[in-house]
């Protein structure tokens, strides 16, 4: 969560952007209109528990969250103050969409190069979900065509990206090797919480992580 945060707080001020043309022409570039935090649009493609906290932190930040998932209702969506509306919305209105899909049969390929395209200039993609739910092809075409779209990739299909691909290549594309979960000690964290909710179940208690098998089929 972390990790998708400060990704979308720099992909609205286009950092990666300015970070390729600061190293390209060794000198800073002219200042340019940036979507920056206040007032600007966040997509999020999936409210599952991980879409959740992204949803309830960029709050502080004064955004416009707007989400696509099948499974949320209107009046469940207005309780989290964010926007439910159709997959096409998510991509044609957002600055940045962050993906949050769980890899299923369903959600294979997901993603495909046209919704990539309907994106508003200089928007920006990040998946931290899973590669798979992205028709990967179509995206490396649609970024080779749109060069002022970025996408934020921590996930690929296959992972990693196969020897030779553009991926690698692309200058819009920001590969990071699947590192926004939870890693080294931050692992702990993760111990604590299950030795925790032990002992609530133990001790009789309301479970605080409670998944139930019909859950954990769509959660992320």
């Amino acid at each position: 969560m972390e990790f998708t945060l400060s990704q979308i707080l720099f992909s609205l001020k286009r950092g990666w952007y300015f970070i390729n043309q600061v190293k390209k022409k060794a000198s800073f570039p002219a200042r340019e209109k940036v979507p920056g935090a206040y007032g600007s649009t966040v997509g999020l493609v999936s409210l599952g528990m991980i879409g959740r906290k992204v949803a309830e932190m960029l709050k502080q930040f004064d955004c416009k969250v707007i989400a696509y998932d099948p499974f949320v209702s209107e009046m469940e969506g207005k309780a989290l103050n964010v926007e439910m509306c159709t997959l096409e919305d998510v991509f044609q209105r957002a600055d940045v969409v962050s993906l949050h899909t769980p890899w299923m049969k369903e959600t294979e390929g997901l993603i495909t190069g046209d919704h990539i395209s309907s994106m508003k200039p200089n928007a920006t993609l990040i998946n931290t979900s899973r590669g798979a739910v992205i028709r990967e092809q179509e995206m490396i075409e649609t970024l080779q065509q749109r060069q002022d779209l970025y996408a934020i990739l921590d996930v690929t299909h296959p992972e990693p990206p196969v020897k030779n691909s553009p991926l690698y290549s692309l200058e819009n594309v920001i590969l990071t090797p699947h590192v926004a979960g939870s890693l080294s000690a931050e692992c702990q964290r993760m111990g604590n919480y299950m030795a925790q909710e032990l002992g609530r179940y133990l001790r009789g208690e309301p479970l605080k992580w409670n998944i139930t098998k019909e859950k954990s089929i769509i959660m992320a």
